[in-house]
């Protein structure tokens, strides 16, 4: 499987799986997905053999890099491509950041903390999804 994850500007490309996987696949509406932060976000995306299948953002906001919009499309998840995507966003976070920041839907909690993220605060719900917060020091 050849993989390779990239900054992009292509934004489009990004809201196309964001809507496949977070409106489509887990019921998200649409005015909670699209919001003005794309314009000032660095955006990720993940292709395999040059189809696009995951994409993440990243927000600068002071010391802290907000990963965010994290998706991978359901026929590549378990392939180890949701772990690259995250340890790419980190690598690129390190020099503009002291600490990385995620908002996980809950039942991914697991997989944050396997790469080093810690949970911390309530669980909270957005746009109908329950979430905690999570960080980790760059």
């Amino acid at each position: 499987m050849s993989m390779r994850i990239e900054l992009t500007r292509d934004i489009a490309a990004c809201r196309a799986l964001r809507r496949e996987v977070f409106i489509e696949e887990q019921g998200v509406s649409e005015a909670d997905e699209i919001d003005a932060l794309d314009e000032d976000c660095q955006h990720l995306l993940a292709l395999v053999e040059d189809v696009p299948a995951g994409t993440a953002r990243i927000h600068i906001q002071g010391d802290v890099a907000k990963i965010g919009r994290v998706c991978v499309r359901k026929d590549y998840r378990g392939t180890g491509l949701g772990v690259a995507l995250i340890k790419r966003c980190l690598d690129v976070s390190r020099d503009k950041a002291a600490r990385a920041k995620l908002g996980a839907q809950v039942h991914a909690l697991g997989f944050y903390e396997a790469l080093g993220f810690a949970a911390y605060g309530p669980v909270y719900d957005d746009a109908g999804i329950d979430h905690r917060d999570m960080v980790q020091d760059l």
